[in-house]
């Protein structure tokens, strides 16, 4: 009889409690808001708070993307706030051609040097639309605005996966095949699993020429590094911390093996950029309709004879008159390489690219600009 009263107690106890978490449940269901109805990629949260189309904004962009020179071309350039694009972008305006740009200014490192270099390229007469490369309206209204007939794509953050997975969700492709223009010049890091290029060629619409740079120092996008002024450290460390006396981390490999990198000036790469574009053959797209395989080249922008880390310190150390705080560590096992060594020799037999400022001579440049530029903002802020 006891057993039996026990035994009811525990069966009403399990049902009251399994009433309880199905009550639990169905309210989560009906009050919670639909999955549906958030936004599921982060990078897509951001795209209303962007101010864009109108009457003078379309002026804007005409006018930016006008060509003055003869024979010049209409280019998109993303990421023209980034080191590379505001380059690359003052480049092409130089010569004649019409640029129109496009940066999401995030603050992934100092949105007030984007700003710096918003407000450079204005003086030039280039228009950098603030958007993301994942707003398609946006994309879309850029293409019906002006006919550009080249899209140079520098809109990246560091690291090859993302990189990578960057490139292929952007919804600029989207829009590209909408239209019928020529060319589209684009950028990424291939890791080991990469699909080979004939099977990325069968498979877009459009022209891409991939090219890469060897991790450019400044860029933190690409796998190798350049330098120069106006320059994005992307590193472990960075010249402020020298300066201020504050520890740096210079990461050996196994058996305290050097780590050296292939260092590339900022101008060979916008050489080596522009002249991507000039050699493009016509889309093999047109109206969003594919007629045949797409000319797809992988080039490697960047210097042919790798630097250690160290050796760069020392350099650093000289120009800034420093004594550099070293702290060794071990390189972390994230993909990351002991040597990074460019092979240019396609580049060199196509684009006719040769770099020619070695890295001591770009330090010497960099280290006046960085001193000049954040003297003057720490004075500003005082």
């Amino acid at each position: 009889m006891e057993k039996r009263l026990r035994w009811h107690s525990s069966l009403a106890k399990l049902t009251f409690w399994s009433f309880v978490f199905l009550g639990l449940i169905f309210i989560f269901f009906f009050l919670s808001p639909s999955s549906s109805s958030l936004p599921s990629d982060p990078s897509r949260r951001s795209l209303r708070t962007y101010s864009w189309g109108g009457p003078a904004w379309e002026k804007r962009v005409r006018s930016s993307a006008k060509v003055r020179a003869r024979n010049g071309i209409s280019v998109l350039v993303t990421g023209a706030a980034g080191f590379v694009g505001t380059h690359v972008s003052a480049a092409l305006k130089r010569r004649g051609d019409g640029v129109v740009g496009l940066d999401n200014f995030n603050d992934y490192y100092d949105p007030s040097l984007k700003r710096a270099r918003q407000a450079l390229l204005e003086r030039t007469g280039v228009f950098i639309v603030e958007g993301d490369i994942n707003d398609s309206e946006l994309l879309r209204k850029l293409f019906e605005v002006v006919a550009f007939t080249h899209v140079m794509h520098l809109a990246a953050q560091a690291g090859v996966r993302l990189q990578l997975c960057g490139l292929l969700r952007v919804q600029c492709m989207d829009s590209i095949q909408r239209y019928p223009f020529p060319r589209e010049i684009g950028r990424i890091s291939l890791p080991v699993s990469m699909p080979p290029p004939r099977r990325l060629a069968k498979r877009l619409p459009i022209l891409i020429i991939i090219y890469m740079a060897f991790r450019l120092l400044g860029c933190g996008s690409l796998p190798f590094m350049d330098h120069g002024e106006d320059l994005i450290w992307r590193i472990s460390f960075s010249p402020k911390d020298i300066l201020k006396g504050k520890s740096i981390r210079i990461f050996e490999a196994p058996n305290h093996g050097t780590v050296a990198r292939d260092f590339t000036y900022i101008d060979d790469i916008v050489k080596g950029c522009v002249a991507a574009l000039d050699t493009a053959e016509k889309s093999t797209g047109s109206g969003g309709k594919k007629k045949g395989p797409a000319q797809l080249r992988v080039f490697n922008l960047g210097n042919t004879s790798p630097v250690p880390v160290t050796d760069l310190v020392s350099i650093l150390e000289r120009l800034l008159k420093v004594k550099a705080k070293r702290t060794m560590m071990k390189m972390p096992r994230n993909g990351d390489v002991q040597f990074t060594h460019a092979n240019i020799s396609l580049a060199q037999r196509e684009l006719g690219y040769k770099p020619t400022t070695d890295l001591q001579t770009g330090l010497k440049k960099f280290v006046r600009w960085y001193i000049k530029y954040y003297s003057a903002g720490e004075k500003s802020a005082q």
